[in-house]
């Protein structure tokens, strides 16, 4: 079986507890394993790659990690999804909801986010996208065209197709309604376990089965119900989207007489398999009506973990208050990215401004606290003791960034450093189970000109279809509004071809 060292300036090794530096550190892996880490290795080694000034770590988990041509970027500076045709509205739903996408979009827009998290350092990848642009959720044929994808760029994926018993929408007036259909959602479970016993643990282990129902307010009981028998049944994990928002947390509050986090205790959800994107608006939080502290409680004792994603929302004016204090009270804590850029530094730099804003005048959350999330924290989310970490009989997971670049600056604490100068584009090299899927900043395989040309014609499709979900089909253009008047285009709305 072959071997392969690699050699930097600095290795992030783990001494069985935590993560721990090497100076002119060494990674020996053999086949998918890693056999050796430290100084001076001694046995045989078939080849070496030397990456000089550089760190080598282990390859970031994106538990929420963005599989889309990313739509939530069109509402920045106050554009409301509803008024835009981002969400259903009443019209649209009485016509009759239809896809965006024609199958092969579908496939490229996963083809494109995979090489994306790659290029960035992501290994492990748990794929999101948005159901607003979709006829109603994900199939199962759909889904063996992303294993495929997948396993072409050598990703380690988490996948099922996603599943849904409603889908909200709005009225002419701007209020929230749900529409249900309870047979669709329980069909799609259906075909997420048809998934799983068809794809779990196939590509070498790289394709790894998952449970995950599209948010907590779009899910009936029994549907909930359903998946977390399944969830035991199968030891397969759930990610469920809740205590993202006030409006969620009350319509669940209102709907089924428990706070989010207590609804799912209820239908028996909760359990060491559960992952929770976002984990912001629980019990005791200002803004919610509810003020005891339970659902902190609730997230420690079932040893759930939350996601936490701090991008995306802090472009709303959202934060999870905070890092530190949720670890102090025990709570696991895993990363993503869920919006472009699928930039797992720049998640984890913002993350940690964030939580000292948060905290101020008080400093809970240490820079160590994010890197960890992003690798230990999702490594337990997934129950993987073999990822997340760079030691002896884990897989051979591995990034290599570099840090010889001016932007980097002084080098005085690699960690440091990456996570407060350094981006995914310093990404300079990737290993995942053994195999290089990027070197020299090139995902292997991948022509980026290409996909970059093709994922802009399509995001035109994407904006375009904005006008079928708005009252009254307005023209396109007139939804989104450009940061800049373009003077050569008078009464334009955007820079796009038609």
């Amino acid at each position: 079986m072959f071997t392969t060292g690699l050699s930097a300036a600095y290795v992030v090794g783990f001494d069985g507890a935590k993560h721990v530096l090497w100076r002119n550190g060494q990674v020996v892996f053999k086949g998918d394993t890693i056999i050796y880490v430290g100084r001076d290795y001694q046995g045989r080694v078939d080849r070496w790659h030397h990456y000089g000034q550089a760190l080598i770590g282990p390859g970031f988990i994106d538990l929420d990690a963005l599989s889309d041509l990313d739509s939530t970027i069109l509402t920045y500076d106050g554009n409301e999804g509803w008024r835009m045709g981002r969400q259903w509205s009443e019209d649209y739903l009485v016509a009759g909801p239809h896809e965006s996408y024609t199958p092969e979009q579908e496939r490229f827009k996963y083809r494109y986010a995979f090489t994306q998290l790659i290029r960035n350092g992501v290994t492990t990848a748990m794929p999101i996208t948005s159901m607003y642009y979709r006829q109603w959720a994900e199939t199962y044929d759909e889904f063996r065209g992303v294993a495929e994808e997948a396993a072409a760029l050598g990703i380690r994926a988490y996948l099922g197709p996603c599943y849904m018993s409603g889908m909200t929408y709005f009225t002419r007036q701007g209020e929230r309604r749900a529409h249900w259909d309870e047979q669709k959602g329980l069909s799609g479970l259906a075909e997420a376990e048809r998934f799983f016993h068809n794809y779990h643990n196939s590509n070498n282990g790289l394709i790894q089965g998952a449970l995950l129902p599209d948010r907590i307010e779009t899910c009936t009981p029994a549907l909930l119900s359903r998946t977390a028998a399944l969830s035991q049944e199968l030891d397969a994990p759930v990610r469920l989207h809740c205590c993202q928002s006030v409006t969620e947390f009350e319509t669940v509050l209102a709907l089924r007489g428990h706070t989010p986090l207590g609804w799912l205790e209820s239908l028996s959800l909760l359990s060491p398999r559960a992952i929770l994107p976002h984990g912001i608006y629980i019990s005791g939080h200002p803004m919610v009506s509810v003020n005891n502290q339970d659902d902190i409680i609730r997230l420690r004792d079932y040893q759930s973990t939350v996601v936490h994603c701090p991008i995306v929302f802090a472009r709303d004016g959202e934060a999870l208050n905070s890092v530190g204090r949720y670890l102090k009270q025990g709570i696991n804590l895993a990363m993503g990215t869920d919006t472009f850029p699928a930039d797992p530094i720049d998640n984890l730099r913002q993350g940690y401004n964030i939580a000292r804003l948060q905290e101020f005048p008080e400093h809970h959350t240490q820079v160590l606290d994010l890197y960890n999330a992003a690798t230990l924290g999702g490594a337990r989310a997934l129950g993987r003791e073999d990822l997340g970490r760079l030691a002896p009989g884990a897989k051979a997971d591995i990034t290599v960034f570099d840090l010889g670049g001016f932007h980097i600056g002084p080098l005085f604490d690699p960690i440091k450093n990456l996570i407060l100068s350094a981006t995914g584009r310093d990404c300079k090299a990737s290993f995942i189970n053994g195999q290089c899927v990027m070197n020299d900043f090139i995902v292997q395989g991948s022509d980026e000109t290409a996909l970059q040309r093709q994922a802009s014609e399509q995001y035109q499709v994407l904006i375009q279809s904005h006008s079928q979900r708005a009252f009254d089909n307005p023209p396109w253009r007139s939804l989104i509004t450009p940061t800049l008047p373009y003077a050569d285009e008078q009464g334009a709305q955007m820079p796009l071809c038609d």
